[in-house]
């Protein structure tokens, strides 16, 4: 039997909490923030992912 992969590009955008749960950061935080809005810049922090999608970044990341 095969060996089970992480998916590359799951496997850059989230990671574990300390209490196990996943998190995501979400996107335009990278550049231009100069221009953007400061509640812009505020809604942007890192957020946990929704229990509905947890099923599959498990299949995506089996070694997280």
């Amino acid at each position: 039997m095969g060996k089970l992969k992480s998916h590359s590009g799951a496997k850059k955008r989230v990671r574990l909490t300390g209490s196990g749960k996943m998190a995501i950061k979400r996107h335009g935080r990278s550049h231009l923030l100069q221009q953007k809005s400061k509640r812009q810049k505020r809604l942007n922090r890192t957020v946990l992912v929704h229990p509905t999608n947890q099923k599959t970044l498990k299949s995506l990341l089996p070694h997280l």
